[in-house]
């Protein structure tokens, strides 16, 4: 793990696995977690299956920011009736002021958690982002791609990050191959992870394709920060696969968690680490991503005062 300096500006995202607590209310795992979180002092904490942590007035949220530090400030997404793992967000309220929260729904699946905040010493605002795609539905996965797009408008500076439930959409550079959907035993999710194209099944790609790819000879609305890491920074690690670390039905790892950033704030990015310590794979099937930003490219990132930043509704 790295180290930790002045300059550093750390945004982690982890999905623990029900939020480290079993049906029988052991918690164990969610302590292990915290430990783990409360080592790498993040400024942002971007939060996936936060298992009825809605309930009892969000006492677990509570706890969760007290845990990680105690400068946190908890954000909650709903729980639906689908699903009652919602997405959260915490923030570091030494650096981080909330201006505003947002809640994006695009189906009964996981509402987008989105807190807009003030970083000190910028003038312009940033955006955040916890998002838990449909582990289900392609075709709802990409609803929730174009409904986190409008969050990298013009006028926003953004950070989003979250299980894709899908798969990158350049190949060459990945440390794991696509899924050989030939091989893999479990076949409700090889329906659940493909899309069909001329007649063929192939992985799917299109969340990545409509977040962070090029249409047209445009730029991507949001950089892939492990990519860039990979390819830009010399990391080629920061593409380790992060799920699953506990099944073996559903054929090697894949990259399917993923931090991402409007490509001025990615300038700032200086090194993505995916950790899957004995802890993490204790604790949860999804490894712990880890985005390090300069703190100084941060704030140039956010300096145009004469650039009104846009809110997205």
């Amino acid at each position: 793990m790295t180290g930790l300096d002045d300059d550093a500006f750390r945004v982690v995202s982890w999905n623990v696995e029900h939020n480290g607590t079993n049906n029988s209310g052991d918690d164990a795992k969610w302590h292990l977690a915290m430990d783990v979180l409360a080592e790498l002092r993040p400024h942002v904490l971007l939060r996936q299956e936060l298992t009825r942590a809605d309930m009892f007035g969000g006492r677990a949220v509570w706890a969760e920011a007290a845990r990680v530090g105690s400068r946190m400030i908890p954000f909650l997404a709903s729980a639906t009736r689908e699903s009652a793992n919602p997405t959260g967000v915490y923030v570091d309220r030494n650096l981080l002021r909330p201006t505003e929260f947002f809640e994006h729904r695009t189906s009964m699946w996981h509402p987008i958690c989105n807190p807009v905040v003030q970083l000190s010493g910028a003038a312009r605002r940033l955006s955040l982002a916890s998002f838990h795609l449909c582990a289900f539905s392609p075709a709802n996965r990409a609803v929730e791609a174009h409904r986190l797009v409008t969050l990298g408008k013009p006028g926003l500076e953004t950070i989003i990050g979250g299980d894709c439930n899908s798969y990158p959409h350049r190949t060459a550079d990945e440390m794991a191959p696509p899924p050989d959907w030939n091989q893999i035993e479990d076949r409700s999710h090889f329906l659940h992870r493909t899309i069909e194209r001329n007649g063929t099944r192939l992985s799917d790609t299109v969340p990545d394709e409509i977040l962070a790819g090029e249409h047209d000879g445009w730029p991507p609305v949001f950089v892939d920060l492990a990519h860039h890491a990979a390819t830009v920074l010399g990391q080629p690690e920061a593409l380790a696969p992060t799920a699953s670390l506990w099944r073996k039905d559903q054929g090697p790892r894949q990259r399917i968690d993923r931090l991402l950033a409007t490509p001025r704030t990615a300038q700032a990015l200086t090194r993505v680490e995916v950790i899957a310590t004995d802890e993490v794979v204790e604790v949860s099937d999804h490894a712990l991503v880890m985005a390090t930003f300069s703190l100084d490219g941060l704030r140039r990132a956010l300096s145009p005062a004469t650039h009104e930043t846009a809110v997205a509704a």
